[in-house]
């Protein structure tokens, strides 16, 4: 299926610490936790997909902090904000992804998984937390591909929805570049590619000099 698509709640302080950093030896500085690596749980089909984009060269998996990450940048970890996709402390209940870029086709891959805290119809993903994570991997592509941007308009079509616990594949591009606006296309197809869950277009903005992109 992935050739197919190739081709065409806080808990305690201590617990939160735990969490969002990585083992290090004692007296070291503790290095903060890539959440774009596999956990316990990830599905089956996550799993598979993340280990066939991890053989194929022509994609990158990108890092994933829970704090302010840019591309090519350390993470800045002040222990005030979130990054509101990795707002939670508790692998599985909210938003599981993983994003992959390929450089020289202007495009994201996201392997996205909604947990039972994502919940808007009984049993299925909430249409805010699906605009959420397609806004991500479309900036994320963007932003690797034309730096950093912001987004003015995103249209998003909902064709099926998308299942608690599902496995479904954001496949996010760039279209066209005209001088700071920057267009893009997503569809959001399930894993096996059978299903068409989501279409979107995007417009995103490059601030000028010395705007936002100074402060990012």
């Amino acid at each position: 299926m992935l050739y197919r698509i190739l081709r065409g709640h806080r808990t305690s302080a201590r617990a939160q610490s735990d969490r969002r950093f990585s083992a290090a030896p004692c007296c070291a500085k503790p290095e903060p936790r890539d959440y774009s690596l596999p956990n316990p749980t990830w599905s089956p089909d996550t799993k598979r997909l993340y280990e066939e984009l991890s053989r194929d060269r022509s994609w990158r998996r990108l890092p994933s902090y829970d704090s302010h990450h840019r591309a090519g940048m350390s993470p800045e970890v002040d222990g005030k904000t979130r990054l509101f996709t990795r707002n939670l402390d508790q692998d599985g209940v909210g938003f599981e992804y993983c994003i992959f870029y390929n450089e020289a086709e202007k495009r994201t891959l996201c392997i996205f998984q909604p947990g039972p805290y994502t919940e808007g119809p009984k049993g299925y993903t909430h249409g805010g937390c699906i605009a959420a994570i397609i806004d991500m991997t479309v900036g994320t592509v963007i932003e690797y591909s034309s730096g950093v941007s912001v987004t003015a308009n995103l249209n998003i079509n909902y064709r099926n929805p998308i299942p608690l616990g599902a496995t479904v594949l954001i496949d996010c591009r760039v279209e066209k570049v005209d001088g700071r606006k920057v267009y893009s296309s997503c569809q959001v197809r399930s894993h096996d590619d059978a299903v068409l869950h989501n279409e979107a277009t995007a417009l995103f903005i490059t601030p000028k000099s010395g705007g936002l992109k100074a402060k990012l």
